[in-house]
């Protein structure tokens, strides 16, 4: 049929081969196939004009596009002009006039209308939320059926192609000339994008996974479900412990904004408690659901304040306190592809690389632009040929219109103390993207919240042989161990029970028993390990000269004085301790070492002990056993607490801001108290001026301190024992069970080690001492004594550095009791600790000579009753030892008594006259004595 006969066809209505008519010459007609009949009748009428007008009318300027021969693409041709009757099914014959087709059409419409009504609004539209101006990738959405109705031509109107009413143009063709930016969608130009409707029914569907869960979140319903249900959440959540009632997330946005920062964290916990099932899909696919809660996020963010589009284009949900925590050894293939959280210690940290986002290409043969095409870190994008000139390349990046975001690779190491026995520390690499960049410095001990993935290594698999994948942790969210402890573990109750501690006068002497509680005696021992645990105030001048505040300790003695054992419990104890032994350690194992890197071959750094345990305490046992060439390789780190690194063309320096305490044997394996310090040790003195605290620890035979440590070592192993011996219901002697009371939480004196920890870690975070009100000259005159006193003895010398000694020491023993100033009583402490540390180095005589000219200072802080304890055993030693001179034996004796009036002149020479609080106090009945008021005499039972 002829165009000509068809009142519907208009110049403007786009035909089935996608242009206008009134495009064609205007001395040309239009050809149109027509399916009225089994085979296409050839209209004789449509044939090229010859003769018609070359276009001579056209005023337009420029090439001519009608040459001699362009009236050959519009002539008749029979043979190709029509259809073969071969196929073709009769029976198929549509009968209908154009107006029963297009009533039954609209009826079709309408009954496809009211089934997408009855199944959800979730099929009818699609929120801007997918929407994205800058991609090519909203042509793959399935568009609504309404959209229909959107391109049907109006009632009685024909297109091009419906020559004879037979043939109606299909939706499909008829969107091929519009994209979906130019189309308007079904109520969907002012109305929230997320406000779809959903009964019970409706959402108990879409909880219904069907198929894989990866492929679920993928859908379009299911992503619109999710960001409703996250909006609605970051919309109305209110906190319980809130009493204000505000909305959490509101204030959170407001905070981020204030902040100028573009990550919103978002509290796992909660999250999971009002949509349970979303966030485990958050946990199983985190990369589809994280997608659209950062597109969520980010629109309510710009709702909320408008203008935050001109400083951050992006916001970053941070998904924070995820529940299941992994070890790095434990990670296998079933968790990749999910979120996960594991923690560790920052051994290696590359630079900050450029990585492409969102790139475009220039294509060099027709220099068209094409793109953007967004790149992210699982796989790369290639361009197959260019849609202009459809050539296959070569294709180069545009530079000035390529975006790019920051990209940064850490490596991440089991920590010290969780590593199996006999295990090598294994390590996983860590990418970090925009915001995160350095986050964590080599050293640090932090938790990683990110998706376990994988990407391609042809390394590995020249390496192996086979194909493998190597596995990355693309993290979400970064905290730092020590910000997690403080934030998270320290709740307001803690707080409140740690500032009721520190009202206690004695609370100085209870955290000293809280040491160790397992082992007995060494009270000088605990002492120092306590002031080096809480550690003094740093100073840095200006920024320019930093003084250190972390307290170094010496632990020298005979074997098995526990000193060991000390040094494992602070490693348990301690915040971020590490463990290693001088023979077991190098120089470049205790401060850095220089590797290149196997992948980029790049030289690159990796921190040693010292610098892992940075805000931390470093534990060195057999000290001794060192070379000399790897001991002088930490005096730097032990008084400045940097590492100055200057190998294979890296030249930089490390942060070791921590306490060292070391322990030794003295030569031949046991100190002789008739030598010299000097002679004792192999260690030099700029070494040991570095100490601040020197604990000589001594194995004295002593008949009642031996007997009490025998008891309370085989008390200790009856209690540990699973099936031993229950001690608690037995009948047991008060001196037994109050000897134990040290080893027992329980004890009122004691605090237990969850609280000890919380304590340390609270003082450490928020009291800062200063020097003021105290008698800071008493300290020059005790450092001018020590001075003359030590240049006639041949102890430890005595230098400058003995003075910021004892103000570290007094800046520890405040912060102990949660002082904001040093007072009398903490120099008066720390002059304690120097001189006993000083005495303790001399010759036996000269300790004498020493104890008796700084009698008023070693008395302070001293418990009287444990003073007068110790007098009265020497009291018993004595009485021993002349008995055994007089009989020649003391195995007949069944006790030994030692007089009141003995016991009571000792104690005049310290200035203690009232014995009756002794007499009635614990460390009287503990350690099995018994007093006779009557004769005046102390009798102590003797063990045979």
């Amino acid at each position: 049929m002829d165009d000509s006969e068809n009142p519907s066809s208009t110049p403007g209505s786009p035909t089935s081969a996608g242009f206008s008519t009134d495009r064609l010459p205007p001395n040309t007609s239009r050809t149109t196939d027509s399916s009225d009949e089994d085979e296409a009748a050839v209209d004789p009428h449509v044939i090229p004009d010859d003769d018609g007008d070359d276009g001579g009318d056209d005023d337009e300027e420029g090439e001519d596009l009608y040459n001699d021969n362009y009236m050959d693409d519009y002539r008749q041709m029979d043979e190709q002009d029509q259809f073969e009757s071969v196929g073709l099914d009769d029976s198929m014959e549509d009968e209908r006039d154009l107006d029963q087709i297009m009533a039954d059409r609209r009826a079709a419409e309408i009954e496809l209308d009211a089934r997408d009504t009855r199944t959800g609004a979730a099929e009818r539209k699609l929120p801007r939320l997918l929407h994205d101006q800058d991609t090519d990738e909203d042509i793959n959405y399935r568009r609504p059926k309404r959209f229909r109705a959107d391109f049907r031509p109006p009632v009685g109107a024909r297109s091009d192609d419906d020559a004879d009413g037979a043939t109606q143009s299909s939706p499909g063709r008829s969107q091929r000339g519009h994209s979906r930016d130019d189309v308007p969608m079904t109520d969907q130009t002012d109305d929230d994008p997320y406000e779809d409707e959903y009964d019970d029914e409706d959402e108990m569907n879409m909880y219904r996974v069907q198929g894989t869960l990866r492929e679920w979140v993928t859908r379009d319903e299911v992503r619109r479900f999710i960001a409703k249900k996250f909006k609605e959440f970051l919309l109305t959540y209110v906190n319980p412990k809130n009493e204000q009632g505000d909305i959490e997330y509101v204030r959170l946005i407001n905070e981020m904004v204030l902040a100028n920062k573009c990550s919103l964290e978002i509290d796992y916990k909660q999250f999971i408690y009002i949509h349970p099932n979303i966030a485990i899909w958050l946990a199983d696919a985190p990369q589809s659901v994280l997608e659209v809660m950062e597109e969520v996020a980010k629109n309510v963010v710009f709702d909320i304040h408008k203008n935050y589009k001109n400083i951050h284009q992006k916001i970053y949900v941070r998904v924070t306190n995820l529940p299941v925590y992994d070890q790095i050894r434990n990670i296998r293939q079933i968790h990749l592809n999910t979120m996960i959280r594991i923690g560790g210690v920052v051994t290696r940290r590359s630079g900050v690389f450029p990585q492409l986002q969102q790139v475009k290409y220039d294509c060099n043969k027709c220099g068209t632009i094409l793109g953007p095409f967004f790149q992210n870190s699982y796989s790369e994008v290639k361009v197959g040929s260019c849609p202009e000139c459809q050539s296959k390349g070569p294709f180069t990046i545009n530079v000035e219109q390529t975006i790019y975001r920051n990209y940064q690779k850490l490596s991440l190491q089991e920590s010290p103390g969780i590593v199996p026995a006999g295990r090598l520390p294994r390590y996983k690499e860590v990418i970090l993207l925009n915001d995160l960049i350095d986050c964590a410095r080599p050293g640090e001990e932090i938790e990683v919240t990110g998706i376990y993935t994988n990407n391609f290594d042809l390394s590995l698999n020249t390496k192996n042989g086979f194909p493998v994948f190597a596995t990355v942790v693309e993290a979400n969210y970064v905290t730092k161990k020590q910000d997690l402890f403080s934030a998270y573990k320290l709740t307001d109750e803690d707080k409140a029970e740690i500032e009721r501690l520190a009202r206690d006068p004695r609370i100085g002497e209870r955290i000293i028993k809280s040491i160790a509680p397992s082992i007995y005696g060494h009270e000088d021992i605990k002492t120092a390990i306590a002031l080096a645990m809480f550690g003094g105030q740093e100073k840095n001048v200006k920024g320019k000269h930093r003084l250190r505040g972390d307290i170094n300790v010496l632990l020298l003695g005979d074997p098995g004085t526990a000193k060991s054992q000390f040094l494992k419990y602070v490693e348990k104890t301690g915040h971020r301790a590490v463990y290693t032994t001088g023979k077991g350690a190098s120089a470049v194992g205790l401060t850095a070492a220089v590797h290149k890197d196997p992948v980029t071959r790049e030289w690159t750094l990796e921190g040693g002990a010292l610098v892992l345990a940075d805000r931390g305490i470093c534990l060195i046992d057999e000290f001794d056993k060192m070379n000399d060439q790897d001991r002088v390789s930490i005096h730097e780190a032990m008084e400045q607490q940097s590492i100055s690194i200057s190998k294979a063309g890296i030249v930089t320096s490390l942060q070791a801001r921590c306490s060292v305490i070391a322990a030794a044997n003295p030569i031949g394996g046991r100190y002789d108290s008739s030598k010299t310090f000097s002679q004792n040790v192999e260690l030099t003195d700029p070494i040991l001026s570095r100490f601040d605290v020197l604990c000589v620890v001594k194995d004295v035979v002593d008949p009642v301190t031996d007997e009490m440590l025998a008891r309370f070592v085989v008390d200790s192993h009856a209690r540990s024992q699973p099936k031993g011996v229950n001690l608690e219901d037995q009948p047991v002697s008060n001196s037994q069970d109050d000897l134990l009371a040290s080893a027992r939480p329980a004890d009122p004196e004691i605090l237990s080690q969850d609280m000890l920890k919380k304590y340390i870690t609270f003082a450490k975070l928020n009291v800062f001492p200063k020097l003021h009100d105290a008698d800071l000259d008493k300290l020059t005159h005790v450092y001018a004594e020590l001075r003359r006193e030590s240049s006639h003895g041949q102890g430890v010398p005595i230098a400058v550095r003995h003075i910021e000694s004892m103000i570290r020491t007094s800046e520890a023993h405040a912060r102990m009791h949660l002082r904001s100033y040093v007072t009398q009583e903490d120099v008066d402490m720390a002059i304690r600790v120097l001189l006993d540390s000083f005495i303790s180095t001399q010759k036996f005589g000269v300790q004498k000579a020493l104890q008796k000219s700084f009698k008023k200072y070693m008395t302070f802080k001293k418990d009287y009753n444990e003073l007068l304890l110790h007098l009265l055993r020497v009291l018993v030693k004595d009485a021993l030892h002349f008995e055994e001179i007089v009989s020649g034996t003391t195995s007949h004796l069944t006790h030994i008594e030692v007089k009141v009036e003995e016991l009571r002149s000792k104690a005049q020479e310290y200035e203690i006259y009232d014995l009756k609080p002794f007499f009635s106090s614990t460390h009287f009945r503990n350690s099995n004595f018994i007093l006779d008021e009557g004769r005046g005499v102390i009798r102590h039972p003797l063990a045979r």
